[in-house]
């Protein structure tokens, strides 16, 4: 293993995981400054907060729940429990865990140390239901790092351009329904929600490093035990 082939191994990731923080820094100045993005944030809940409807309060209620932090984190261990299980290999499954944990970790973190508040309870569906701060959105990084790492792991032995396309999309589609849901229930502001989102890229960053870092060190090792063998 040479230092050239771990760089070409790692570099793809860290770029995504670089271009992730970038736009995470720019969500972060922009609140701590209230410019940029943060001066749609309170014009947007207050509109979404007007326009609420029953039946889609109801829908967007089921999948706020379904990726909150006692659902979502049960279905992640029974899927990684099940793939490792049948699949009798435990590499991905544990990635995706690591994964789901480091990013959940993260936002804990920068959520206790930015201290933003949550929307004014009048604007919430449930006033007082959510009792931490509120930059980044948990949710929505949790939904981006589910889709996103399970996508990667599951698409980059194989990766045809069709599914490429409907893993992105798909992973679209989940990261707006649920920052959406966190929006449009006035638990969370926009720059929550993006900030939410791009650790889950950051996260998709690392786990395709250390992805490709171990394929590199497996390969390394075969070649070592063919030279040893002649």
């Amino acid at each position: 293993m040479t230092r050239r082939d771990l760089l070409r191994a790692v570099l793809p990731g860290l770029v995504v995981s670089g271009l992730a923080v970038w736009a995470f820094a720019g969500l972060l100045d922009a609140l701590l400054e209230q410019e940029d993005l943060y001066v749609v944030d309170q014009p947007l809940v207050d509109w979404l907060a007007s326009h609420r409807t029953e039946w889609l309060t109801t829908t967007l209620t089921a999948i706020t729940n379904a990726f909150g932090p006692v659902i979502l984190p049960i279905v992640v261990g029974v899927v990684c429990a099940i793939w490792g299980a049948r699949s009798r290999q435990w590499r991905d499954p544990l990635l995706l865990a690591g994964a789901m944990v480091l990013s959940t970790l993260i936002a804990m973190i920068v959520k206790a140390i930015i201290e933003r508040p949550r929307p004014d309870e009048s604007l919430q569906v449930i006033p007082g239901l959510e009792t931490s701060f509120s930059f980044p959105s948990g949710h929505t990084t949790g939904a981006a790092t589910l889709v996103l790492v399970l996508g990667y792991l599951v698409l980059r032995r194989r990766h045809p351009r069709k599914s490429l396309v409907a893993w992105a999309v798909l992973s679209v589609v989940v990261i707006v329904l649920v920052g959406g849901s966190r929006l449009y229930l006035g638990y969370h502001f926009f720059t929550d929600v993006l900030a939410g989102a791009s650790l889950g890229v950051f996260t998709l960053g690392l786990v395709a490093s250390v992805d490709r870092w171990l394929d590199l060190r497996e390969r390394a090792a075969r070649e070592a035990d063919g030279a040893a063998q002649r």
